[in-house]
Order: structure tokens, then C-alpha cells, then sequence
């Protein structure tokens, strides 16, 4: 007997990872598969709450996690790219799709998830063509979902003889709260509801719990999957916070509402189940279904309360990084070139301003170590980047038409301040990228060599604002004192080397920390230089 069981443990638990492991490497496949444009889906297509819906819905199918949306949605509302409105939407959304999983999982066809490995197998092993890979991933993945869940259930069918199991069962019948709490529990234990839900769907199957009693743990297993939004929110910004706490609510909401009326929804429950003639797996995916179709339906009228709601519980205000562009009308290239590169430099000028904000936040991780520095200046790079390939391509389209020789000078300027512009964002990523491995690796910096990095930052900082005036102004004594404070910059850096080689023969610096150390000037330094070459621009253009 002792070996029986340790054998249904291993099989229980061993189902359960290559299940967890399936869905994974299923959505991963399935995102590569169409594309890096889940972003984009998110934010195109969520002009309003009904679109957001659907955007959700199909984001979620494509990575198979709910959660995984609702951070993309959290992302993107401090991005600028997404109110909390409507991000609303996308999560609601994310509760249809992530059901999916559970109609894949009523479709019984485990008799055949060793042959469908086998051809994701072939696909990945044998084929060179990228895309047959990543369909190959989708086919295996789909497969370990299904041998995972036939594990699963082949460990959990002693469960229905045993009295004590039984007796729990009847216990959650008559106290639905007690199901809804074991529900979230198990959720949140294994951080995947489409995991919690189709262990419901083999107990289910097995005969070790009946439908009154398995409804409550579902709408349970709906609550704890919040749960890993929340923790992802944890120490982030108020945005993001914001976007768990809708979640949360969300799902508490429908689930008093069901509960409310648990009795008339089993019994509906009971007779679609008869009238479709459903296997047991796939009752509760249509539950499933209908519980989230239904919260969101009454729910989404009320999407403008619920963004009030969460800005009330969580008050303040946020940073938000406007990543689209503000001043590129499309008309104007064929109406006035001249108007259309006036745009274009009011447009150079927002992305300067965000590289200065991004540099003084990359400053204060360097200095504080919080984790929302490192995280905004990571925004303001991802807004950099989105801003060099809108302008980029808004002065190509300006090239196409005819130039003056004037025109002509201060679209080659342009072009050269956006590359510039965006290296400097590189730059300020790589100093967040060298504090974060100092952070991890625990490499203790000297307090001198902070000083100096800090006195480093402020004549960087300086150095850049004045670059973005001289060209905000087209001011030549601007830009040529931008050049005498870049020639500091560069007298400093090799200062700073230097001292830091008399710190390392000392023994009052690591050689871990002085990599990092010189590597942080180079970076500032370099910056110093796009700045320098700003300014030329400026100068060259007059």
C-alpha cells in the first residue's frame, strides 16, 4: 500500500508540472507564433471598454495566462499608452479568454496527447524553419497539457473511496465559502488557475466531488488567480497597483454575486449538463464560461465606477510617460514641409526632455537603489525608442517631397539629434543595467566613489539640459557652452579613473565594484558626448 501511494503522489504531482509546464511553453509557442504583437494588440485596439474586452480576450487565448495580460494592460497604463479605464476592459477580457484552457481541457482527447507531443517534437527537432518551431512548441506544449492532466487524474482517483475526502466534499455543498476559500488557497499555492481548475475538472471527472461542491471552489480558484497580479504589483508603481486592485475587485465582485445565487446557478448548471449531454470536464468549462461572461457583462457599464473605486483606495498620483507621439500630423507632409519638420523638431524636443528624465532617474537608482527608479528608467528608454522610430520614419516621409536648402539642413539636423538622442537612452539603460548587477551580486561601491559618481551624474545632467535648450532656442552661445562643459565632463572622467586606481592599489575598493565603477563613467561620459553632438547640430545649422 505505502508503495502504491508513494506511486499516486508521483504521478498527482508529476502531472501537475507537466501540465503547469505545458500551458507554458504552449503560450509561449502560440505568442512567437503570431508575431511580438501582443502590445500592440493591447494598444490599438482599446479605444474603449468593448474593445478592451476583446483585446483582452484575444491577448490571453494567445498567451494562455490571464495574469500575463494584466501585466502587459499594468505596463502599458504607466506607459501612457492605456488609461485605467482602459485597461479595465483588458482585464475583464483576460477573465473570458483565460477560459479557453478549460474548453481545451473538456475536449477529452488525452488517448492522444503522446502523438501530438510526438509531432511538436518532429517540428522542433527536425525542421530548421523558425516558424514550424514555434508551431512545433504550441503542439508539444498542447500535448504535456493533456498527458500532464491524464497524471493527474490517475493520482487523484483514490480520493472519491476515501471517507475523509468525502465527508470535506459534502461540507463544501452545504458551506460554499468554504469551497470558494479552498479554491483560492490552491490558486494562489500553485499560481496558475487554469492548473487549479483543471484538477477541479479531474475530481470532478474521477467521481471525488460532485458539481454543488466543485462550483464554489471554482469561483475560489477565480479570486486566487488575482493574487499573482498583486504580488507583481508589490513594490511597484501606483499605477500598477491600481490595475491589480480592479482585478481583485473584479472577481470579488462576481463571485458574491454568484454565491448569492449558488442554488439556481447548480441547478442550471445540472440541466445544461443533461440537455448538452457534457462530460464532466466540460461542465465546469462552461460554468467557468458563463460565470466569467456573465461578471463581465454586468460589470462593464460600470467600468468608470470601478476605475473611482480603485483610485480612492489607492490615492496619488503617478509619473506617467506619454509614450505617443504628440505633434506628427500626417497631413502636413504634403501640405507644408516646412510646417511638417516644425512638428518634427517639437516632437525631438518631448524625447530630449524624456532622455533628461531618464538620466536623473537612472541618477537617483544609482544613489537610492529603489526599484521604481530602475523601472522608470526603463519606461523612459521604452519611450525614447518608440519616439526614434515615429519621428525616424516622419522624416523620411518629409525627404520624399521637395526641400529648400534650408528645409534640407534642419531635417539632416533632426535626424542626427533623434540618433543621438536615442544612443543617450542607451547609455542611461546600461547605468540602470550595471547598479542592478551591483545590487544582485552584492558588490559594495565605496562611499568616495559614489560621491564621485554622483558629482559625475549633476555635470552629465547639466551638460544634456542645456544641449535640449541650444536646441530648443537655436542659442549658439547655449550650444558652445554645452561644448566647454562636455570638455569638463571628459577632464573628470579621466580624474575619476585615476583616482579610482589609487583606491584599488589602497585595498579600499573591490575590483568588482571598480569595473562597475569606470563602465558607469564611460556610459556618462558618452552621454556627454550625443550632447556635444546636439549642440554641434545647432551651431551647424545657423
Amino acid at each position: 500500500m505505502e508503495l502504491e501511494l508513494r506511486d499516486l503522489l508521483f504521478m498527482f504531482f508529476g502531472g501537475l508540472a507537466i501540465f503547469l509546464f505545458g500551458i507554458k511553453y504552449m503560450g509561449d509557442g502560440l505568442q512567437k507564433t503570431a508575431g511580438d504583437k501582443l502590445r500592440d494588440i493591447l494598444d490599438k485596439f482599446t479605444s474603449n471598454p468593448i474593445m478592451g474586452v476583446l483585446a483582452g480576450i484575444v491577448v490571453t487565448v494567445l498567451l494562455q495566462t490571464s495574469t500575463g495580460t494584466t501585466v502587459l494592460a499594468i505596463g502599458l497604463v504607466n506607459a501612457g499608452f492605456m488609461t485605467l479605464r482602459q485597461s479595465i476592459g483588458v482585464i475583464m477580457g483576460a477573465n473570458i479568454g483565460t477560459t479557453v484552457t478549460a474548453f481545451i481541457i473538456g475536449l477529452k482527447i488525452s488517448d492522444y496527447a503522446l502523438p501530438i507531443i510526438a509531432i511538436g517534437t518532429f517540428l522542433i527537432f527536425f525542421l530548421k524553419n523558425r516558424k514550424a518551431n514555434n508551431i512545433g512548441q504550441v503542439f508539444f506544449g498542447f500535448g504535456a497539457l493533456f498527458y500532464g492532466l491524464s497524471l493527474m487524474g490517475e493520482g487523484l482517483k483514490p480520493l472519491r473511496d476515501l471517507e475523509i475526502f468525502a465527508e470535506l466534499t459534502v461540507s463544501m455543498s452545504e458551506i460554499p465559502l468554504l469551497g470558494v476559500l479552498i479554491g483560492t488557497i490552491f490558486t494562489v499555492a500553485v499560481q496558475s488557475s487554469s492548473a487549479s481548475i483543471g484538477l477541479l475538472q479531474q475530481l470532478y471527472e474521477q467521481g471525488a466531488m460532485t458539481l454543488d461542491a466543485a462550483l464554489p471552489v471554482l469561483f475560489g480558484d477565480n479570486i486566487g488567480t488575482t493574487i499573482t497580479a498583486v504580488l507583481a504589483a508589490l513594490g511597484a508603481s501606483i499605477a500598477a497597483k491600481r490595475a491589480a486592485m480592479t482585478h481583485v475587485i473584479f472577481n470579488l465582485i462576481g463571485t458574491i454575486i454568484v454565491l448569492l445565487l449558488i442554488h439556481p446557478y447548480i441547478s442550471m448548471m445540472y440541466f445544461l449538463q443533461e440537455r448538452l449531454n457534457l462530460n464532466e470536464a466540460m461542465t465546469i468549462a462552461v460554468a467557468h464560461g458563463i460565470f466569467n461572461t456573465s461578471n463581465v457583462l454586468i460589470q462593464l457599464p460600470f467600468v468608470a465606477v470601478l476605475a473611482f473605486i480603485v483610485t480612492k483606495i489607492i490615492p496619488g498620483n503617478e509619473t506617467v510617460i506619454e509614450y505617443k507621439a504628440q505633434h506628427l500630423d500626417p497631413a502636413l507632409v504634403q501640405q507644408s514641409s516646412s510646417i511638417a519638420l516644425g512638428q518634427a523638431k517639437k516632437e525631438t524636443l518631448r524625447m530630449a526632455e524624456l532622455s533628461e528624465q531618464g538620466l536623473v532617474a537612472a541618477s537617483d537608482f544609482v544613489k537610492t537603489k529603489q526599484k521604481r527608479h530602475a523601472e522608470l528608467t526603463y519606461q523612459f528608454e521604452d519611450a525614447i525608442n518608440n519616439l526614434d522610430r515615429k519621428i525616424t520614419d516622419y522624416l523620411i516621409r518629409i525627404s520624399a517631397n521637395s526641400l529648400s536648402t534650408q528645409d534640407s539642413a534642419q531635417h539632416s539636423m533632426l535626424m542626427d539629434t533623434v540618433r543621438d538622442i536615442e544612443r543617450v537612452g542607451d547609455h542611461m539603460e546600461n547605468i540602470i543595467e550595471l547598479a542592478e548587477y551591483q545590487v544582485t551580486n552584492k558588490v559594495k561601491v565605496s562611499e568616495l566613489a559614489l560621491e564621485d559618481l554622483n558629482d559625475m551624474f549633476n555635470l552629465t545632467i547639466e551638460t544634456l539640459k542645456q544641449a535640449i535648450k541650444a536646441l530648443d532656442t537655436n542659442d549658439i552661445l547655449e550650444a558652445r557652452a554645452v561644448i566647454l562643459k562636455e570638455e569638463k565632463i571628459d577632464k573628470m572622467e579621466r580624474q575619476l579613473r585615476k583616482k579610482h586606481i589609487l583606491r584599488l592599489n589602497e585595498g579600499a575598493c573591490e575590483a568588482s565594484a571598480g569595473i562597475i565603477f569606470v563602465d558607469m563613467i564611460s556610459n556618462l561620459e558618452r552621454i556627454g558626448d550625443h550632447a556635444v553632438n546636439i549642440a554641434e547640430a545647432v551651431i551647424g545649422e545657423e
